[in-house]
């Protein structure tokens, strides 16, 4: 048996491919997070992860919409949101496959990369 305390996490992630955490996994991210009311994010999308959000407690804001309390919220990869938290609120967050360096600021059409193969090169995928 192995114990942790989710306050011992970065910002409430404890599955995944990073320290600390409870369960070293390339496969899976698991976060438990807690938001302050008035808490945001930015516009942001994931290349590669798809994104669930469930909403334990609070109402929070994402993809223009508000949701609460057994809400389950999927944001596909390409797929881009914000987020708000409207008032305290809890939220777990999966995101799978757990790949590192996968969030991208903006729309994905926001930092479309140029049609000519040859300038690839030039940019970091």
């Amino acid at each position: 048996m192995r114990h942790a305390r989710l306050a011992d996490m970065t910002r409430g992630w404890l599955v995944g491919d990073f320290h600390p955490t409870a369960l070293h996994s390339d496969a899976v991210e698991v976060a438990v997070r807690y938001y302050a009311a008035g808490e945001t994010e930015a516009l942001h999308h994931h290349r590669i992860a798809t994104e669930v959000t469930v909403v334990v407690s609070g109402e929070i804001e994402m993809l223009g919409r508000v949701w609460g309390p057994g809400d389950i919220v999927v944001v596909e990869p390409g797929e881009a949101t914000t987020f708000r938290a409207r008032e305290q609120s809890c939220c777990v967050v999966v995101k799978q496959p757990g790949v590192t360096a996968d969030k991208y600021a903006g729309s994905q059409t926001d930092q479309q990369l140029p049609r000519d193969a040859n300038a690839l090169g030039k940019f970091q995928m």
